[in-house]
């Protein structure tokens, strides 16, 4: 039988895997709500404006690379082409929102026209 060595004492990683350092990779933490601003000021729940400016949006993309996030589709329905990618979404996010109690959620669905 072999005797037991160390795989990791000689790679210079710091030994164990338990013992090692962790990265000093940006934290993926939810944002402080920088994002949440909206023209008139910022605030929280309903006077938040319910949902991110195009502003926000943008400015969360450049810090997101990679990020699929959109504005919310403020278009009345009566306007939407019905099976629009748009009209979807929307019906899509009405849905997934039914639940939403709180001043801020109550303020989302009001923007998306829910």
């Amino acid at each position: 039988m072999k005797p037991f060595t160390n795989k990791f004492a000689s790679c210079g990683c710091g030994g164990s895997p338990l013992e090692r350092k962790k990265s000093k990779a940006p934290s993926r933490k939810k944002s402080k709500g920088y994002y949440a601003k909206v023209k008139s000021g910022s605030g929280t729940g309903g006077k938040a404006g319910g949902g991110m400016t195009a502003k926000g949006v943008a400015k969360y993309r450049k810090d997101n690379p990679g990020s699929k996030l959109k504005t919310a589709v403020t278009t009345p329905p009566s306007k939407l082409k019905k099976g629009s990618k748009a009209a979807k979404r929307r019906k899509s996010f009405c849905a997934r929102s039914k639940s939403w109690t709180s001043e801020r959620g109550r303020a989302a669905r009001r923007k998306w026209n829910c």
